[in-house]
């Protein structure tokens, strides 16, 4: 499968249908429509998906909110239910057995070619209509990240990190990740304590 493909689009398919798929099928449901997952994430995809989760498990210990990994169910709606590379929930009402139910505090996708233009399209609008307050994209090939923050009914329009800086997440108390490591590129070298002298 070279894309995500729409299951069918005859009638609209709701949170009973989902769950009544094979446990070993990944699909997403987007305003009724169901889409199948694109194959598995390349090796890039995943890693950095893992150094980040790594990072906000460490972090959030012994904190309210929680964070988890794709895959995990998040129903936004009956005909809305998606599974994000990662996410974060501090709602302790929103973990029930079989999935998130609400919108999450913050949401990662990790870009990958066959699902960057939804991430960057019918799944931000999704996620800032159900009210996630943070979402952040991760481009593990190009390296950056975007950090959109929800103002009302829409996502600002962002602010990009560079593979040299920390990724601050406003809604974790600011808590900064330092991109270079979750790219595995080296560490930025320190700035010169010492001006040159004038001879």
């Amino acid at each position: 499968m070279s894309a995500q493909h729409a299951l069918k689009v005859d009638k609209v398919w709701c949170w009973s249908d989902y769950r009544s798929w094979p446990d070993d099928e990944r699909w997403e449901i987007v305003g009724g429509v169901a889409y199948a997952m694109a194959p598995a994430p390349s090796i890039a995809h995943q890693g950095v998906t893992l150094r980040i989760a790594a990072r906000l498990e460490r972090a959030l210990r012994g904190k309210p909110c929680r964070p988890f990994v794709a895959p995990t169910d998040v129903k936004l709606s009956d005909i809305n239910v998606v599974q994000p590379d990662i996410l974060v929930v501090c709602d302790p009402g929103k973990i029930a057995a079989d999935c998130i139910d609400g919108a999450p505090d913050v949401v990662f996708e990790v870009l990958s070619p066959r699902t960057a233009s939804r991430d960057l399209r019918e799944k931000k609008f999704l996620y800032a209509s159900y009210g996630v307050g943070e979402y952040i994209i991760v481009d593990p090939l190009e390296h950056y990240a975007i950090g959109f923050m929800l103002e009302g009914a829409a996502y600002n329009v962002g602010t990009v990190f560079g593979a040299q800086e920390g990724l601050r997440i406003a809604t974790l108390d600011r808590l900064e990740i330092p991109l270079w490591e979750i790219f595995e590129l080296p560490e930025p070298s320190a700035e010169p304590t010492d001006k040159p002298s004038n001879q």
